[in-house]
């Protein structure tokens, strides 16, 4: 079993539209955002995660920054791979003599089609997998914070991700019902970035605008611990110079609200085809938050109002994910929702 394990590592992989989470032995070891950035002259990597994510929207024509997941699923395979190998290397603090071969488990929305789960696959396999498996994100959430999966009891999660909301009713070791929008986080930093172009004429980057999402984001008006003003820098459309101006939460709140709108409606949809029986037990047990956009200020409490049920948001949502997903790695026989190519 030693040298099984000299030669085979394992790793579960959440691969996120916004970041891209790994774990190996029992630990989160890769936490970097999803992207590359690549010399277009040499098409060779220059940077990935963090250190990409400082040059995004600040490169010259040399160089470009790519962002390789769209709505939950790759978009762009090659840089997808890319990006999979680097971060795989990052697991390791030192150069190796050997390439290991990996035995992966991947999250995945439940919304995925057939043909973007065999884009997963491939690149896994082309990162060095040799025996990988998918797991849906709410079913890795829902492990990752504690529930029983296996029991008999109706336990609904609401993931909110940057490129898709993932909301699912599930008992007995399967989802019963579920709704995927493609509405999340990266629509929440483009309202931002359209509202302050309508309502301030003044041109920001994505960048600036998740800063604002994170200092100030709200999905309520009235916050009972408000954030104080954040200072914006941008570009003034009118005169076409650097300028700054002071955002509230409220006006936050505001820009976002046909987002979350949305994401409401989707919950209510979900609830609409939840088996009564399973409905009788949410109404004990509650609605859980868990993805980034759990962090959002006020989100649970908006979510509560109208279901009229208990929203509670997970204690370290943004890694809910990974931890389910590493859970289901060290027993992946003992999960049949896992798929497997």
């Amino acid at each position: 079993m030693g040298l099984f394990d000299f030669l085979t590592h394992e790793i579960a992989i959440d691969l996120g539209t916004a970041n891209v989470l790994i774990i190996f032995k029992d630990k989160i070891i890769v936490d970097e955002p999803s992207i590359v950035a690549i010399d277009r002259a040499t098409n060779k990597v220059i940077a990935v995660g963090r250190k990409a994510m400082q040059m995004h929207e600040k490169t010259h024509d040399n160089i470009r920054t790519i962002r390789p997941l769209k709505d939950g699923v790759i978009a762009d395979f090659e840089s997808a791979e890319i990006m999979m190998r680097e971060m795989i290397k990052m697991i390791y603090p030192s150069k190796r003599w050997f390439t290991p071969s990996y035995r992966m488990v991947i999250c995945i929305p439940s919304g995925i089609t057939e043909v973007e789960k065999r884009a997963v696959f491939n690149s896994a396999e082309r990162s060095g997998s040799k025996e990988t498996y998918l797991i849906h994100e709410p079913m890795a959430a829902a492990l990752g914070i504690g529930i029983d999966v296996s029991e008999p009891v109706g336990n609904m999660i609401i993931d909110i991700g940057g490129g898709t909301t993932e909301i699912a009713v599930m008992a007995l070791m399967g989802i019963v019902c579920d709704e995927s929008i493609r509405v999340a986080g990266d629509d929440f930093t483009l309202d931002i970035v359209d509202y302050m172009r309508r309502r301030h004429n003044i041109l920001i980057g994505e960048r600036t605008a998740e800063s604002i999402k994170i200092n100030i984001g709200s999905a309520v008006m009235d916050l009972e611990e408000p954030p104080e003003d954040y200072a914006v820098n941008g570009r003034d459309l009118m005169t076409g110079v650097p300028k700054q101006i002071m955002i509230g939460y409220a006006e936050i709140s505001q820009c976002l609200d046909k987002s979350i709108s949305k994401i409401e409606e989707a919950v209510l949809r979900a609830l609409e085809s939840t088996p009564p029986e399973l409905a009788a037990d949410i109404y004990k047990t509650g609605i859980y938050l868990t993805g980034g956009g759990a962090l959002l200020r006020g989100l649970d409490r908006r979510l509560a109002m109208k279901t009229k049920l208990p929203v509670h948001v997970a204690e370290d949502p943004l890694r809910a994910v990974v931890r389910g997903t590493g859970l289901a790695l060290k027993k992946p026989e003992m999960y049949p929702f896992l798929m497997k190519k």
